[in-house]
């Protein structure tokens, strides 16, 4: 079997789309929650603050069909839902982490950078 080189420079590389879903807005904050542990969806929209239910719905869907993120559902009442990281979703974590990482250090320069930007602008 031949190795398909990918590139995600290449216009028609399909490793384009695993970087897109990578940077939606909610991928990397919802990864970085269930890094913490398993967690119910309630548990999710308690840490993502500012996400409505439809969106935080839709990414979840999302990330579990490209196998980054399951879904457990437990035959209660009422029904239990849990979500976890899968093995390729944690595998995705050093990544995010350094990310975050990155942007927590950095983040007072981006600042600084972008007032004095803003102020030459008024000029």
């Amino acid at each position: 079997m031949e190795t398909v080189p990918y590139d995600v420079l290449d216009v028609a590389c399909p490793s384009r789309m695993v970087l897109a879903r990578v940077g939606e807005k909610w991928t990397v904050r919802i990864l970085l929650s269930l890094d913490r542990s398993v967690l119910r969806f309630t548990e999710l929209r308690g840490l993502l603050t500012d996400i409505t239910p439809k969106v935080l719905t839709e990414t979840l869907r999302s990330l579990e069909r490209d196998g980054l993120v399951t879904r457990q559902v437990f035959a209660q009442v009422p029904p239990r839902v849990e979500y976890r990281l899968t093995p390729l979703g944690t595998s995705l974590l050093d990544a995010v982490q350094t990310l975050r990482s990155w942007s927590e250090a950095n983040a007072p320069a981006i600042l600084e950078s972008r007032a004095r930007a803003d102020a030459a602008a008024l000029v």
